[in-house]
């Protein structure tokens, strides 16, 4: 029999992180050009949807099914046999499966930042189906289902550093660099809505407490100690980038703040329910001036990422995920016990940045050459916005929307 204050924290924490990619529209959203501003949310909005098919009929089942290290099989293919009903005071099957789904969602809705303004949005939803199915379900069972290779080394990914953010991060600077630059634009855009950058800052800051707190699948004492340690990174975080930014510019930036909240929140996804407080702010420290130091590398590169995904998610991630070895408590990591398991994630993160990478380039070379499809929309639809060319709609009535 499930347990009834297990069964509504976990609830909750699955709509948390379901708001979490609205949060992750309106950031986005709020970062490119006014004329983008629609296509660039519906890249979150229609995941959910997409995903969540997907996740019903096959993805589950890929994922967490009894297959072997590498790959689930498809005994809960349509969500058959999974059960609504939980044993041993835990939850169930089914609300596993649901709080799951929305990982599933967030984490291709991340890699769009890398491609906004530009990318197809018939080719995205192909994208879609096929990069969750062949990189993120994989990557998913290796580490997080029971029988999955990367678990079986003793790795350690608390909610999705490597699962979630290092794939998503990866196969970001892979889109951005196939894809090519914005045309007729500077590094560097100004963001048309910083209003929207912060709105999505708060949702996702808030969503965030049910991806970290809700991964230890309990309403228990690690999820209130993952509650702590999540706020707590990325309030140091948010506050190391405004430091860095006054700094380089004398002015505190708005989306500087908003971008290093989000870093010190993927820096410490990975390790939220190993580390204390102590540990927290260490990881949000060296997250934030990790990325921080990465946009500064990146903007003397050729790479586009528009909107920097590779160096607050995927160096975020990656550096959460060698935190983990190195912060955890309980006698694991290496400042409490030994190397062992800074070892197995450092090996674990390898795996899986060149897993995404390679597959997700396969994915969109393939994509690219497919007749009717293809990744970049015509220079015209770029320069008169995809809101109008790709979606018939504006985001804005009033003149001067760009």
């Amino acid at each position: 029999m499930s347990d009834a204050g297990h069964v509504a924290w976990m609830l909750t924490a699955s709509a948390l992180v379901l708001l979490m990619t609205p949060g992750l529209a309106f950031f986005y959203g709020g970062l490119v050009r006014g004329k983008n501003v629609v296509s660039t949310m519906m890249y979150s909005y229609v995941s959910m949807a997409v995903v969540s098919v997907m996740w019903v009929l096959w993805g589950y089942s890929l994922a967490f099914g009894a297959g072997g290290d590498f790959i689930g099989n498809l005994d809960f293919i349509g969500f058959k046999d999974v059960s609504a009903s939980g044993e041993d005071g835990g939850i169930s099957p089914m609300l596993f499966a649901i709080f799951q789904m929305m990982f599933a969602i967030i984490t291709p809705a991340l890699i769009t930042g890398a491609f906004v303004e530009r990318f197809k949005f018939t080719t995205y939803i192909v994208f879609l189906v096929v990069w969750v199915t062949l990189v993120y379900v994989p990557i998913t069972h290796w580490v997080w289902a029971s029988d999955g290779w990367i678990a079986g080394m003793g790795a350690l990914d608390f909610a999705g550093g490597i699962v979630v953010h290092a794939s998503a991060g990866i196969a970001a600077i892979v889109v951005a660099k196939m894809i090519g630059t914005r045309r007729n634009i500077e590094r560097g855009v100004e963001p048309h809505n910083v209003p929207y950058v912060l709105l999505g800052t708060g949702l996702l800051w808030f969503g965030w407490f049910g991806f970290n707190a809700g991964s230890g699948l309990l309403a228990d004492s690690t999820a209130v100690s993952a509650f702590l340690v999540t706020n707590t990174s990325a309030a140091v975080a948010g506050l190391v980038w405004m430091v860095l930014d006054y700094q380089s510019t004398g002015r505190v930036s708005a989306v500087g703040f908003a971008t290093g909240v989000i870093a010190g929140l993927a820096s410490i996804t990975p390790a939220a329910g190993f580390v204390g407080p102590m540990g927290a702010l260490a990881i949000g420290t060296i997250g934030s001036i990790a990325a921080y130091t990465t946009v500064k590398l990146m903007a003397k590169t050729s790479i586009d990422d528009a909107l920097e995904v590779f160096a607050v998610h995927g160096v975020g991630g990656l550096w959460g995920t060698i935190a983990t070895g190195i912060f955890a408590t309980g006698g694991v990591g290496l400042i409490d016990g030994d190397s062992d398991l800074l070892w197995a994630n450092f090996r674990a993160a390898v795996a899986v940045v060149i897993y995404s990478g390679i597959a997700s380039f396969i994915i969109l070379k393939i994509l690219d050459v497919i007749p009717g499809l293809g990744l970049r929309t015509p220079e015209e639809d770029e320069d008169r916005g995809l809101d109008i060319a790709l979606h018939g709609e504006r985001g804005y009535v009033a003149d001067g929307a760009d």
